[in-house]
């Protein structure tokens, strides 16, 4: 699988270290190649919508399943466009939608990936300016979700997004934070380990840190993702850590 450049920086801690990474605000050669986007839609129906931790994990799950997707892969239909988009910034966007809006979403390209209730399509990276029309008429906005209860306890042997305590995201925002940890886990995983990732079903959970884990966390050598700062938070900001088994001892 072809990896983007500087994919290292993505995994540190220091603000220092150079790098073209795909996650940071800093200007890059990243800027200079044509901007992809890659499109996920969450199915919100009115008078049922999904838990905001189902959501996210669904969205996590989403990403994983259309990179290990061979069509993304080598001379696949979709693997030009992947490319592209990973030869520039990294970029995930997360739209709504419900009923008839969600039936043409399906009809189009990609991936279904069901949860707990929660239900994502993610398609293949499209120009930043060149969404299929069904999709550039979904809505970005309400895309707000809650936990009527807390989320279970996790598994201590299996992958976890953790989220920053102190920054405040909408759902859709974390959706896409949610799925840049787990793409970075993906990169730094060899061969038989994301083999054996894809065929558990990529199995993991999304968390917010206690304060005091986080700092541990973001010291770790775990995959960081710093938010390049497009939309709702500042640039720089670190948003999630993702905490993969086989990276642990790394």
């Amino acid at each position: 699988m072809d990896l983007p450049p500087g994919r290292l920086e993505d995994v540190t801690s220091d603000p220092a270290v150079p790098g073209d990474s795909p996650f940071r605000s800093e200007p890059s050669t990243r800027d200079e190649a044509p901007q992809f986007v890659l499109p996920l839609v969450v199915r919100i129906e009115r008078a049922d919508p999904p838990a905001r931790t189902d959501a996210l994990e669904t969205a996590a799950r989403a990403v994983l399943t259309l990179l290990a997707d061979e069509r993304a892969l080598g001379e696949g239909e979709w693997a030009a466009a992947v490319r592209d988009w990973q030869d520039a910034r990294i970029r995930k966007v997360v739209r709504r939608a419900r009923g008839a809006e969600w039936r043409r979403a399906e009809t189009l390209p990609g991936i279904t990936v069901t949860g707990k209730a929660a239900q994502v399509r993610v398609f293949p990276p499209v120009p930043l300016d060149g969404w299929p029309k069904d999709l550039a008429k979904l809505q970005v906005s309400g895309t707000d979700l809650d936990d009527p209860e807390p989320p279970v306890g996790i598994d201590p042997t299996a992958p976890v997004i953790w989220q920053n305590p102190d920054v405040t995201m909408s759902a859709g925002k974390a959706m896409a934070q949610a799925g840049h940890g787990a793409q970075l886990a993906w990169w730094e995983l060899s061969d038989e380990e994301r083999t054996a990732w894809r065929e558990a079903g990529f199995p993991l959970a999304v968390r917010t840190a206690e304060p005091r884990r986080w700092r541990e966390l973001t010291e770790s050598g775990l995959p960081l993702v710093r938010d390049a700062g497009f939309t709702e938070i500042a640039p720089g900001s670190c948003t999630v850590v993702a905490d993969h088994p086989a990276l642990r001892t790394r």
